[in-house]
């Protein structure tokens, strides 16, 4: 992995995603301090919509309000 100071980031943008479409990952650097990272779009992974669903179903099994009611949980969302 490249990293590029942010100066040089600014200057040379299209340079830099040309890079990045070709697969490189490039971190970005503020006072020699990464801030960011360039990927690649393709590298991000598309979830399965089913499978973000049954997840969320597996998650919800083990959620229990025990002694607290919804219009406590109302309440308690109104004060912030």
């Amino acid at each position: 992995m490249n990293s590029v100071g942010l100066f040089d980031a600014k200057t040379h943008l299209s340079a830099l995603l040309e890079r990045v479409a070709q697969g490189e990952e490039i971190t970005i650097t503020k006072h020699g301090m990464p801030v960011a990272l360039l990927v690649p779009a393709a590298n991000r992974r598309k979830k399965d919509p089913k499978k973000v669903a049954e997840r969320i179903r597996a998650l919800r099994q083990g959620a229990r309000l025990e002694g607290v009611t919804i219009p406590q949980l109302l309440e308690r969302g109104r004060r912030y």
